[in-house]
């Protein structure tokens, strides 16, 4: 069976995005952030929540487009309609069923690319199964949080940690439900 990977960059405080989605503290090139476009290649399958997917329209992603080209994307909303989506592209509906099946079928892990909320909602319905914390040193004080509202409290496994210049550390954990 296929993992769900949740591998995504926070601050200290917990935070995927800053107040108003404001990344810009967050480290943009290094090592880190080229192994992290490396792990990428690993993936044929993303699945995302709608602002997370309306997030890549900041930075030129035209509607209906795949964000990660050699991956097939799920985009999880109750309300998104896409014209003339790209074949790679499917809208789907919030469904642990989908999820399962997903988990089911054959192919690499999955990449949960977010946000906030669809992972506490994955989170509280125990579907992630690693979670891969591109660790920066930075406070943001408010913003979108790792797991959204969730109140899920878990045990995790820590497997591997990665150290990178700057205080910039790549953790993995093993989420046991």
């Amino acid at each position: 069976m296929r993992k769900l990977v949740y591998y995504v960059a926070t601050s200290l405080d917990g935070y995927i995005a800053g107040p108003n989605e404001n990344i810009d503290l967050f480290s943009g090139e290094g090592p880190l952030v080229e192994k992290y476009q490396q792990d990428l290649q690993e993936f044929d399958t993303v699945v995302m929540g709608r602002k997370t997917y309306e997030f890549g329209y900041k930075f030129g992603l035209p509607p209906g487009q795949p964000a990660y080209p050699h991956m097939l994307h799920y985009i999880f909303s109750e309300s998104m309609t896409l014209d003339n989506p790209h074949e790679q592209v499917k809208v789907v509906k919030r469904d642990l069923n989908v999820v399962q099946q997903l988990k089911e079928e054959e192919g690499t892990d999955i990449y949960l690319c977010g946000g906030g909320v669809f992972a506490g909602w994955l989170l509280d319905n125990q579907c992630i199964d690693v979670l891969k914390i591109k660790l920066n040193p930075i406070i943001l004080g408010g913003g979108t949080p790792l797991f959204g509202g969730s109140k899920t409290a878990l045990l995790l496994h820590q497997s591997d940690v990665q150290e990178f210049a700057g205080g910039l550390s790549l953790r993995t954990y093993q989420i046991k439900y």
